[in-house]
């Protein structure tokens, strides 16, 4: 995730929203808010949510249309989502909630202290992710740049790659180590 990345808070209760930033608040982390299930996926889409605290029930589009959407773009669909909920336990919210990939699902009114230690956890696990991915392309771009040469040099016959000795006869020393002994002794 890139450094700087926001917690968007989506509820559509200004109230609801004013006591999940009050309660992060202490976390240093910063907030963005959305008010409903299109503002976040804007949101979400404009990149740099490094995690989303997402109301179940809202109108015209729910949490979970908002998480189904996410889950099938590239970019979003890592992003990690706790679902609040103030409708009390429902073993078919938190069956499709967590086959949809979503971190928790937390009851309203939530528990600051949990709130805050799953936050906290999720959001740099998911930063941990973001940067060995990102150290994962510059390891692969470095390897490209490394193997291209030699896939060029292979590719044409009496070449030799970088660092290849000729054996006396001025040929390339080619073969496994035990059949270049072999043809030297």
């Amino acid at each position: 995730m890139p450094s700087g990345a926001r917690i968007l808070i989506v509820d559509d209760h200004e109230d609801t929203l004013y006591a999940l930033e009050s309660t992060l608040a202490p976390l240093g982390y910063r907030l963005a808010r959305a008010t409903s299930g299109d503002d976040a996926l804007k949101e979400v889409l404009r990149g740099r949510v490094g995690l989303l605290l997402l109301d179940v029930h809202m109108p015209k589009v729910s949490g979970l249309d908002v998480v189904r959407y996410m889950r099938r773009v590239t970019q979003t669909q890592h992003i990690p989502i706790i679902l609040l909920t103030g409708f009390g336990p429902d073993t078919e919210l938190a069956s499709a909630a967590f086959g949809l990939g979503v971190a928790d699902l937390m009851m309203k009114p939530v528990d600051p202290w949990t709130l805050r230690t799953k936050v906290r956890y999720l959001y740099d696990s998911h930063q941990r992710f973001q940067s060995l991915e990102q150290e994962v392309r510059v390891l692969r771009a470095r390897l490209e740049e490394c193997v291209a040469p030699r896939a060029t040099a292979l590719s044409h016959p009496g070449s030799r790659l970088p660092g290849q000795r000729e054996d006396p006869a001025g040929e390339p020393d080619a073969g496994t180590p035990e059949e270049r002994y072999e043809r030297r002794t």
